[in-house]
């Protein structure tokens, strides 16, 4: 089991499997983003390696993330050979969904039971706008097709004021009266060269419930507040799904965070916002053994922050895409 100092039991490791991304979200890159070649980043059997250690230690839950995961070769053969390794618990994705509607199905085959798909509006004008380059009709396809081999649905909505504040929210809650879905509003974080934007933009978690309330009645708080992951959940009267709020700016939940971060090039993070960051990957190239990597491992752990720092205003200079979502 791995503990950091103030006695969290971190268990859940993000792994991003690329930095490149089929859009260009406002809120998460410039437009002009560069990637990393791909030799620089972790290949297959250095990600085995890895979950292998990882598990060692007690990790169990992992999730794929990018950039766009989507944008891997062979994702359902790596998805297969993490799920058989000795104490992975459960694999999940999360992914722009545009892919989805020919990838579901072997991803499903391959033991992925959860799916987190990003949807912020269900305007195609406004999609285009916040996506730069993106048609919400291929979300949608992708979204279908993953419930349909049987995933469980999270449908993430990243909300900037100004943009899709006001109806889009409405609409997206609209979507868990008829179906067993889970729609999950998340407040914008200052990354990297986009910092100053992303502040300017963030919508607090009670105005947005105010503004789904007066639209659609009220909602009930759900598991007597306790979070799902980083989610606060609440329930639309009569309906099938659920609402999720992840507020870390404005509600923060560092002092139940059980996660850390590996990036797809090779470097540990044990707070999405903050720049702290161990190398493994160099270390692993040049020979470390087994016994090495879970010193590293377990040293950076150990000084797991307690929280973000965006108070102190604290800001990493790695943008999402670079991070892992």
């Amino acid at each position: 089991m791995a503990l950091d100092r103030f006695g969290r039991t971190i268990h859940y490791l993000r792994i991003s499997l690329t930095d490149m991304c089929n859009l260009r979200c406002v809120y998460c890159m410039p437009e002009d983003m560069t990637f990393r070649p791909s030799e620089s980043l972790m290949q297959d059997e250095e990600i085995l390696r890895l979950v292998r250690i990882f598990t060692h230690l007690g990790f169990d839950k992992f999730r794929l993330t990018g950039g766009e995961p989507t944008l891997r070769e062979n994702l359902a053969q790596l998805v297969t050979f993490i799920n058989a390794l000795p104490g992975v618990r459960e694999t999940s994705l999360t992914t722009n969904g545009l892919l989805l509607k020919s990838l579901a199905i072997p991803l499903a085959r391959a033991g992925i039971r959860r799916i987190n798909i990003s949807l912020d509006t269900l305007d195609p004008l406004k999609f285009k706008r916040l996506t730069r380059w993106g048609r919400v009709e291929d979300v949608l396809q992708g979204i279908h097709a993953a419930a349909d081999a049987g995933m469980a649905i999270k449908l993430n909505a990243v909300v900037v004021r100004g943009q899709n504040d006001r109806d889009d929210v409405i609409d997206l809650a609209r979507l868990t009266l008829d179906h067993p879905w889970q729609v999950r509003y998340i407040e914008m974080m200052p990354l990297g060269r986009i910092s100053n934007f992303q502040t300017s933009g963030i919508v607090p978690e009670d105005e947005l419930r105010a503004t789904i309330s007066d639209a659609l009645g009220p909602m009930d708080l759900q598991n007597d507040g306790q979070l799902d992951g980083e989610a606060r959940m609440f329930k639309l009267r009569g309906a099938q799904g659920d609402l999720g709020f992840i507020s870390a700016v404005t509600k923060p939940f560092c002092a139940g965070c059980n996660r850390a971060r590996l990036t797809a090039d090779g470097k540990l993070l044990m707070c999405l916002l903050r720049d702290k960051e161990l190398d493994i990957l160099t270390p692993m190239r040049e020979g470390a053994d087994d016994a090495a990597l879970i010193k590293l491992i377990e040293d950076s752990i150990w000084f797991k922050p307690w929280g973000h720092g965006l108070s102190q205003h604290i800001r990493p200079t790695r943008v999402m895409s670079e991070i892992g979502g």
